[in-house]
């Protein structure tokens, strides 16, 4: 495997280790990879997924690739995405291991934020090669995935003999590995979940808070706004914080809590639980003077009391 892929993707005979790709799980995510290793000079051979969208996806992304069972998936293929659900993953494995599906000196990758390379253990003890990417992107199943996987960050776990090839993998994709150790891997998949998962909910919380407002836009408004907030975060982390809560505000933080009571009941527990959390962190970082966080304090205890 090259490590620095031309950008131009020149023909796979001016290429050397080639490989043949296959995807088990044409999900949003298998999809998008297998056609970002085919513009590396890579293969795809097979597919496999049964669903109305999997079909259209791997048509899209894979035209002209046939959609077949997953072990006949692992026959065609030299390198196979195994790109499933996590809680999927560990029996997926194991039936393929143990039904023979698996050949050796075959690479089998996951996707899998959560798991690093003990899951595919069945399948290196019949003598595959295992690695674990995880690329840090949300994918919509459509081509526009296959850019945004440029500058892509990729978690990485494997084995250190194959470190290097992983890493050339990542690269050929237009991504940039990360590596995390293989004990790491749940923490790391954590923190992905709360940054990008909970981010979803709150902007889609707070749009649906402000139409009640009677705001017409809440996208234009609140586009600014977060963009310059997830910048400034991104660049200076806690020192980033503003609003009433880093200024001790008590009175305020109450009034949002009484509305929110009045108008979104729904929407208490997650401000009173978010503002605790901002609160501890502004203390702690010197943001919040302590005098003033005790009334501030008082105030978000009785708010998730109530």
């Amino acid at each position: 495997m090259n490590p620095h892929p031309n950008p131009e993707h020149p023909s796979a005979k001016d290429r050397p280790a080639r490989l043949t790709v296959g995807v088990v799980g044409a999900g949003r995510v298998g999809p998008a990879l297998a056609a970002a290793l085919q513009l590396a000079g890579h293969r795809p051979v097979a597919a496999s997924g049964v669903s109305d969208a999997s079909v259209s996806r791997a048509a899209a992304l894979l035209p002209g690739v046939p959609l077949v069972p997953p072990a006949e998936v692992l026959a065609r293929a030299e390198l196979v995405l195994l790109t499933v659900p996590d809680d999927v993953l560990p029996d997926l494995v194991s039936g393929l291991a143990e039904t023979g599906a698996v050949r050796p000196g075959q690479i089998l990758v996951h996707t899998s934020g959560r798991h690093g390379i003990a899951v595919l253990d069945p399948a290196r003890r019949a003598g595959a090669l295992p690695l674990a990417l995880h690329p840090a992107m949300t994918f919509t199943g459509t081509p526009v995935d296959v850019q945004r996987l440029a500058g892509c960050s990729f978690g990485v776990t494997a084995p250190e003999e194959l470190r290097l090839a992983a890493e050339a993998l990542v690269i050929e994709m237009g991504g940039e590995p990360e590596w995390v150790e293989e004990s790491a891997r749940p923490l790391y998949h954590a923190a992905l979940a709360i940054g990008a998962n909970h981010l979803v909910t709150l902007v889609a919380q707070a749009m649906e808070l402000l139409r009640m407002a009677g705001v017409e836009h809440p996208a234009r408004q609140l586009g600014p706004l977060l963009g310059a907030a997830l910048d400034n975060a991104l660049r200076s982390g806690d020192a980033a914080l503003t609003g009433p809560v880093a200024r001790g505000d008590a009175g305020t933080v109450a009034a949002h809590i009484e509305q929110l009571r009045a108008h979104a009941p729904h929407a208490v527990a997650s401000y009173v639980a978010m503002a605790r959390t901002t609160a501890d962190r502004a203390l702690a970082h010197g943001l919040l003077k302590p005098e003033l966080a005790e009334d501030l304090l008082g105030v978000l205890a009785d708010g998730g009391n109530e």
